[in-house]
């Protein structure tokens, strides 16, 4: 399974966050590094409200729709039994 951090860049659509993710790449000539940019559409199953500008974690999934093939990752809640 893949997973990719991102920035949430919008949050205006029901159970839909739009992510952006940057990255570096090598100019294949030039050997300069450059930035890269993507959106991502990410899946919300919850609809939970999540402020512009936080960084989520997201990982790949089946298709959801024409654009969604990403859900957002479930924070983990630590178990009180384990200890």
């Amino acid at each position: 399974m893949r997973f990719k951090k991102g920035i949430v860049t919008s949050n205006k659509q029901t159970k839909t966050l739009v992510v952006s993710v940057t990255t570096y790449k090598n100019h294949p000539k030039y050997k300069k590094r450059y930035l890269v940019s993507k959106k991502f559409h990410v899946h919300n199953p919850k609809d939970e409200k999540i402020e512009l500008g936080k960084e989520i974690t997201f990982y790949e999934t089946r298709p959801l729709s024409k654009l969604k093939r990403w859900t957002t990752e479930q924070p983990e809640t630590p178990n009180p039994k384990s200890k």
